[in-house]
């Protein structure tokens, strides 16, 4: 294979429909939203459980969510976070707080409350709204107890379902609803909707629009600092993308959780910039996504490789109706080619793998929807994305000729840093004739026609079903058991998940313990996507020359080659 340095090669011929040196103009995102309800007023914006939102009702109640937070002295700057499934109040949550100046924070509903605390702390976050789902709430309402974190917002599920569902959900399934608590502090989402029509402060599109936390190189979870501009562009860089009649219906898969940097950007902002429909669930579930392509026919499908093996297997597949889908795009985790030719082979419907991170707003790089696609590539970048190769072991210094290196990104949706983190940010940029890179931890090749391979990863993160786990943070937990005296996760392949965490840990002095005991008591104090396949106890871990351990050697020794 012929290594490259950098992208754009000259002249090497560019494979998306939009020329790679485009113009991208970024603005607030509420006013993208603004500018779409104008033109479209009636246009659907989220399907939901058979019911529909058209973009003015979200776009009121959004600006009755910014009127309310506004008068309760929530505006500029402030913080205010999303502890949420995919429901489509989600939608007038996020672009309300932003119409109010205030920045958003994305929690994963897998969270623990001690996860959730720590992030509501570092970042400040002076409201969370949440759901009234006893899987939600009444971690919420704990992280309200132990933490800085002055409110909480409920939203009612029953409240965004169709009216005789509602009815049903209310009368006759209390019991999957979280029942509300009588305290100062917690409100009802409706309370927080205000008619008034305060002044709104003036946006820019340099200002901070979402703190989207991620573990970086060193696998403490930081808050990537994304502004207005960063998530428009890649929204806009993204839709550049898309070669297909601009007359049909854009209508997209939501199934991605929205709380997740890949649906973010791909599902939400790319749908709202193009003006277009989501079909939205609120989890994923192989038989309802099944079941919502054939009756909602929609025409993009952006999902992660373990969605896709689990349509694979579903008995309904091979009876879905997939005529309507044009592209089903693939990210967060290494597509494996036997499962892509599989798919494609049944639905006819192309499998295009992408790339990207939470640094970059979601999406650096993806291969045509409509040309050439090689197997095992991420594509060619983005149009007005730069990539460069630094040296594996000098970022200061370009690869060697002919050798792979570490991937570096350059673009408009790139991060500014990390939330308080000013070192930690430092470290993740390179600089190269005056200009700052992104330093990825990914290690990559660029082909003769511009198309970049992943081959390895300096980044110790495991990616768990387009999740990404930090060793560090399941050792920790681990080692608070008085029976283990060290600790190493790493990621050991999987099938369905790609990868999955192990730990590998030695007891201490006279402990009595066994591999599934530690298992079962670590599992109940991490979030679902970090829990661990195994507990493998062992004499002795590897170490380093200085004695510090060896997650590398661990991982050499225990994988297959």
């Amino acid at each position: 294979m012929v290594v490259n340095k950098r992208f754009p090669l000259p002249p090497t011929p560019y494979a998306h429909p939009t020329a790679w040196n485009s113009s991208i103009k970024p603005e607030p995102l509420h006013a993208i939203f603004a500018r779409q309800t104008q033109a479209q007023p009636l246009a659907v914006l989220a399907e939901f459980l058979g019911r529909e939102f058209t973009y003015r009702q979200l776009f009121a109640e959004a600006q009755q969510f910014a009127a309310g937070l506004l008068s309760r002295g929530i505006g500029k700057g402030d913080r205010v976070g999303l502890f949420l499934p995919n429901v489509p109040a989600y939608i007038s949550a996020y672009y309300g707080a932003m119409m109010a100046g205030a920045v958003v924070v994305n929690f994963s509903p897998l969270y623990s409350a001690e996860e959730l605390s720590d992030q509501v702390e570092d970042s400040g976050t002076r409201l969370l709204v949440t759901l009234d789902a006893p899987a939600l709430l009444p971690t919420a309402v704990e992280v309200l107890d132990r933490s800085s974190l002055e409110m909480l917002a409920v939203i009612g599920l029953a409240d965004m379902l169709p009216r005789l569902k509602g009815l049903a959900l209310r009368t006759l399934g209390r019991k999957q609803l979280a029942k509300m608590p009588k305290r100062p502090d917690v409100s009802r989402w409706t309370e927080w909707l205000s008619d008034a029509a305060p002044e709104l402060p003036d946006a820019a599109a340099s200002d901070l629009a979402l703190l989207q936390y991620t573990g970086g190189t060193t696998g403490t979870p930081k808050g990537a600092m994304l502004t207005h501009a960063n998530l428009s562009s890649n929204a806009i860089q993204i839709d550049m993308l898309d070669p297909f009649d601009r007359s049909d219906p854009d209508i997209v898969m939501g199934a991605l959780p929205l709380f997740h940097v890949f649906a973010n950007t791909c599902v939400l902002n790319r749908t709202v910039v193009r003006g277009g429909k989501i079909v939205m669930l609120p989890r994923f579930d192989a038989g309802q996504v099944l079941a919502a392509i054939t009756r909602s026919q929609p025409k993009a499908f952006p999902g992660v490789p373990t969605m896709f093996q689990a349509l694979v297997d579903h008995p309904d597949f091979a009876a879905t109706d997939w005529t309507s889908l044009k592209v089903c795009i693939s990210g967060g985790a290494p597509m494996p080619g036997p499962l892509r030719e599989k798919f494609e082979a049944a639905t006819g419907v192309p499998l295009v793998e992408g790339y990207g991170l939470t640094e970059s707003s979601g999406v650096v790089s993806s291969n045509p929807y409509d040309g050439l696609r090689k197997p095992g590539s991420i594509g060619q970048p983005l149009p007005a994305t730069q990539i460069l190769l630094l040296d594996k072991e000098d970022a200061t210094s370009l690869a060697p000729d002919g050798e792979p290196g570490e991937l570096a990104v350059r673009g408009p949706q790139v991060m500014g840093g990390y939330w308080n983190r000013a070192e930690a940010a430092a470290s993740e940029f390179a600089e190269h004739n005056g200009e700052r890179w992104l330093r990825t931890g990914d290690v990559a090749t660029i082909d003769a026609d511009g198309y970049m391979a992943i081959v390895d990863r300096i980044k110790d993160m495991i990616a768990v079903g387009g999740f990404k786990v930090f060793p560090s943070q399941v050792e920790a937990v681990l080692l608070q058991h008085p029976a283990v005296k060290e600790a190493l996760v790493i990621g050991r392949p999987d099938d369905y998940q790609g990868e999955r965490p192990a730990a590998y840990i030695t007891l201490a002095t006279d402990a009595a313990a066994s591999g599934e005991e530690l298992k079962e008591w670590l599992n109940t104090r991490i979030g679902k996507h970090e829990r661990v396949a195994e507990v493998v106890i062992r004499d002795e871990l590897p170490k380093t020359m200085i004695g510090k351990l060896d997650r590398k050697a661990l991982r050499a020794e225990v994988l297959p080659a």
